[in-house]
């Protein structure tokens, strides 16, 4: 820890919490640790989600204007 805070100290960072994070960060793209999700990865699933939540907006609309228009095409309704 003392090491990280004679660095942080020495390159200006607030904080040696933040050199940690920044540590373990890297660790994790280069993948010598497999506990935590990459960059990249977390961009994937970030995006994918936007994606799952725009289909789910889609086939809502989707459902509700079969509904509307196999109403106005039911025989048996009055007019």
């Amino acid at each position: 820890w003392a090491a990280m805070k004679a660095v942080a100290q020495k390159l200006g960072i607030g904080t040696t919490e933040t050199l940690r994070k920044w540590v373990r960060r890297d660790q994790v793209d280069a993948g010598e640790r497999g506990d935590m999700l990459t960059t990249a990865e977390r961009g994937e699933l970030a995006a994918l989600r936007k994606e799952n939540a725009q289909l789910k907006r889609a086939n809502e609309v989707l459902r509700t204007a079969s509904a509307f228009f196999a109403a106005q095409l039911d025989p048996t309704r009055p007019r």
